[in-house]
């Protein structure tokens, strides 16, 4: 775990919005499984999860570094955003 609790929180709300899984806010930790495990989370809401994260974290994505393990759960999200972040 190399994130903050903030980043968590923040990155969870970004993600709760992006899939439009309100409904399920409350269950999402930093265990939570992403890819492969949310239908919701297709490539396209990938590319839109992105874009979203560059946004709320002022941060480029370099397609490159955003690998499938990326995607692994919230905590592999987290620690990347985390790294990346200014």
């Amino acid at each position: 775990m190399n994130y903050s609790q903030d980043t968590l929180d923040r990155l969870k709300i970004v993600i709760v919005k992006t899939l439009d899984i309100q409904d399920r806010a409350d269950m999402l930790d930093a265990s939570t499984e992403l890819f492969g495990s949310m239908p919701e989370l297709d490539s396209m809401t990938v590319v839109t999860l992105s874009v979203n994260l560059e946004r709320e974290f002022d941060f480029e994505i370099d397609d490159e570094d955003f690998t499938g393990e990326v995607f692994d759960t919230i905590g592999t999200l987290a620690d990347f955003v985390e790294k990346n972040r200014r």
